[in-house]
């Protein structure tokens, strides 16, 4: 009887694992497709507005073209004139892979003057001390740049057309006898770096040479005791420039 019984049981039993390898398996759970992470670069590309301050010197070199002057094409020496430096810039930039291409307008307001006492009048009768001063005041620039970037850290080299404004004042024995004032055209080239703090705003560091030659300014002077009623000079006028200075961003990947 144990024995039928025990038969009964491992039939049931064999009989339930065929029903249960019959059953279909469950379903797999569904597969979830995650995007991979966006990762945001910057880019140099967009528009810009900022201001800078920094420093002017610019060297003047004066020469005498007095008419009938004894001392005519004399070279009456040069000096440096210094000061300060303050202005605006805007342009606009366009990244390609790592290089970046762009154009830039500034104009900066400047306080760089000196002067230089000439000897060379003394030895001419009337005695005469002439002291030349100049004074930086404006100083402007459209410019093309060109630059390599490493993410936010951007090198560049600028270069285009400049433009100066100055007075100038003549003093006849330690007195202002008569002025002028220039405004002159000239190229300039540069050098510098800029880092973006934010997708907003960068700062830089800049390096800049201006040339403008040499130009004549005319001084109205009939009783300065020289040799004419006027007194042209030939002025050669080379200016370098140390700025700092920051700048707002608009464009793309642009996020205030």
């Amino acid at each position: 009887m144990r024995r039928i019984t025990w038969g009964i049981v491992m039939l049931s039993l064999v009989g339930a694992a065929a029903q249960a390898a019959d059953l279909p398996s469950p379903p797999s759970p569904a597969l979830v497709y995650s995007a991979p992470p966006v990762i945001a670069y910057f880019t140099w590309t967009g528009c810009y507005l900022g201001g800078n301050v920094g420093g002017a010197w610019a060297s003047r070199d004066w020469n005498d073209q007095i008419p009938g002057d004894p001392l005519f094409g004399t070279d009456l020496g040069s000096y440096n004139t210094s000061g300060a430096l303050g202005g605006a810039q805007a342009g606009c930039n366009y990244q390609i892979g790592n290089w970046v291409v762009g154009l830039q307008g500034d104009y900066a307001w400047s306080n760089a003057s000196g002067s230089n006492s000439s000897g060379v009048f003394a030895t001419l009768a009337p005695l005469v001390t002439l002291t030349d001063q100049s004074r930086l005041q404006s100083l402007a620039s459209v410019t093309g740049r060109v630059g390599y970037s490493w993410d936010r850290l951007l090198g560049y080299v600028k270069a285009g057309g400049a433009w100066e404004q100055s007075s100038f004042s003549l003093l006849v024995g330690g007195s202002t006898a008569t002025t002028a004032s220039e405004t002159r055209g000239g190229w300039t080239v540069g050098l510098g770096g800029e880092y973006a703090f934010l997708d907003w705003l960068t700062g830089f560091v800049e390096y800049d040479y201006y040339r403008f030659g040499t130009a004549t300014n005319t001084f109205s002077c009939a009783t300065c005791g020289l040799f004419a009623a006027t007194a042209p000079f030939n002025i050669a006028t080379s200016i370098n420039v140390i700025k700092f200075g920051l700048n707002l961003k608009f464009g793309p990947g642009t996020r205030f």
